[in-house]
């Protein structure tokens, strides 16, 4: 944890501006069981690109790692996929999603948002096979382009957000 420093507020998507310089890039977290799927936007918020996939570990461990890309990309916020039910509850995935957040906001002051990540992968997957990404190569990317899917969802509503 950060000392002397508070915790970072955790907000719906709509409410992160306001936490948010004018310019500043943000991560976007695909947050799997077994792997964090890294996307990263430009400082004006308009695109999002891929980063990397991490192999989950121990919370630290995985913490440490989002930290260090957020430093050196000078990320001003993150925004994480928050895996919605089709009917709009939240199940185990989400509740431990909303944990991730919360103890990733006592090691950070960068603002973190939910954005609804629903059939973004499946969106990521139709992505690739029409680009004709092997199966094997596909499984090792899925995550990051997943998590490219969320953001750039995300960038589109804070744009609209903006001119509204």
């Amino acid at each position: 944890m950060l000392t002397g420093t508070m915790a970072a507020p955790i907000v719906p998507l709509p409410d992160i501006l306001p936490h948010l310089p004018p310019r500043g890039s943000l991560l976007g977290l695909d947050l799997g069981t077994k792997t964090i799927g890294v996307a990263t936007s430009d400082p004006d918020r308009r695109m999002a690109t891929a980063v990397e996939t991490i192999r989950r570990s121990k919370f630290t461990a995985d913490a440490d790692r989002l930290l260090t890309i957020a430093s050196e990309r000078h990320i001003a916020g993150f925004v994480l996929g928050l895996p919605v039910n089709m009917d709009g509850s939240e199940g185990p995935r989400a509740q431990a999603t909303r944990a991730f957040a919360r103890n990733l906001a006592q090691r950070t002051e960068r603002p973190i948002a939910f954005w609804d990540e629903r059939l973004s992968t499946v969106a990521a997957e139709r992505y690739l096979i029409d680009q004709d990404v092997s199966r094997a190569r596909r499984a090792q990317v899925i995550d990051q382009h997943a998590a490219v899917f969320l953001l750039q969802g995300a960038l589109d509503r804070l744009a609209h957000l903006r001119v509204s």
